[in-house]
């Protein structure tokens, strides 16, 4: 419930700056630079270093990466039929393809499945979600970003990304054992702890909520895709095809239901994908998904 209020504030307090004439009407590039410049590196190396990867819950890891594989699948079928624009066939791919694990994950899986869901919770974040979205999530913001240039400019854009060298320093780090310093370990906690604040501000600077900026399309099938057929291909998957039950299998499915993460809508809104579309994704997305995980909790205990 913290987490929920926590949300609302930060988003109206954002909504709020936004009406304040000395700002720029792109001030929110500020904090985007800010979080993926300062914050975004900071726990990308503080959290890949140091997470501990065991075989025994290779299914939460794997279910970020896989609602991202099915969501970049699924947009570029849906784009037959249904005509998007390049930056807001991006913005789906990647707002609906990465659910917000601990934000809106973790008071959650703890009310439900209490210390083992936590620990669960926090592989299904950091080895999950969060590498997802400082690896294949910037090579797609990025590659979406150059599509109308020649040649492979986007992978220069990629590997000069702090975020993603401090996830290659990260991984290094993790594979050779060696522990960070403690004054270190602190200093990148302070660099990194604002981003929650600072990324939902940001967002709330960019909604835009009137029905003539609502892209109502877009909108509608990347909510139907994160909300509904996201959890149902990882039901099919892991239960109905694997054969898992209890409590993975469970947090699995109502993982793929979570919002968007609100890391990934700032990655778009920097790349210039669309920053409105993005915004209203998380917006009006992780509200929407409290609903749907508690539905989803009630039919799984029913079935």
């Amino acid at each position: 419930m913290t987490n929920l209020f926590f949300l609302v504030l930060c988003l109206s307090f954002g909504v709020f700056l936004k009406k304040i004439p000395a700002l720029s009407k792109d001030a929110h590039l500020v904090i985007n630079n800010l979080l993926l410049y300062i914050c975004l590196p900071a726990a990308t190396l503080l959290y890949t270093s140091s997470t501990q990867f065991s075989s025994q819950y290779a299914l939460p890891i794997l279910m970020p990466w896989l609602s991202f594989g099915f969501s970049f699948l699924f947009f570029h079928f849906l784009k037959r039929f249904v005509k998007f624009h390049p930056h807001s066939e991006a913005v789906l791919i990647l707002t609906a393809g990465i659910p917000s694990v601990s934000f809106v994950g973790f008071p959650i899986f703890e009310m439900l499945y209490g210390d083992e869901g936590m620990h669960i919770g926090v592989l299904m974040s950091q080895a999950g979600s969060f590498l997802v979205c400082s690896t294949v999530g910037i090579v797609t913001a990025a590659y979406y970003a150059h599509a109308q240039a020649q040649g492979l400019g986007f992978l220069r854009d990629v590997l000069r990304f702090p975020t993603f060298l401090a996830f290659c320093a990260a991984i290094v780090i993790n594979v050779s054992g060696v522990e960070l310093p403690s004054m270190m370990v602190e200093l990148l906690r302070k660099f990194s702890s604002p981003f929650s604040f600072l990324a939902l501000t940001s967002i709330g600077m960019q909604i835009e909520l009137r029905p003539k900026n609502i892209n109502w399309k877009a909108l509608a099938w990347g909510l139907g895709y994160k909300l509904i057929l996201a959890p149902v291909l990882i039901f099919v998957l892991f239960v109905l095809v694997l054969k898992q039950r209890g409590i993975v299998a469970e947090m699995c499915i109502l993982g793929a239901a979570l919002g968007p993460m609100n890391t990934i809508a700032v990655v778009a809104s920097n790349y210039r994908l669309n920053p409105t579309l993005a915004a209203q994704m998380v917006g009006v997305g992780i509200p929407l998904s409290l609903l749907v995980v508690a539905l989803l909790n009630l039919l799984i205990h029913l079935l």
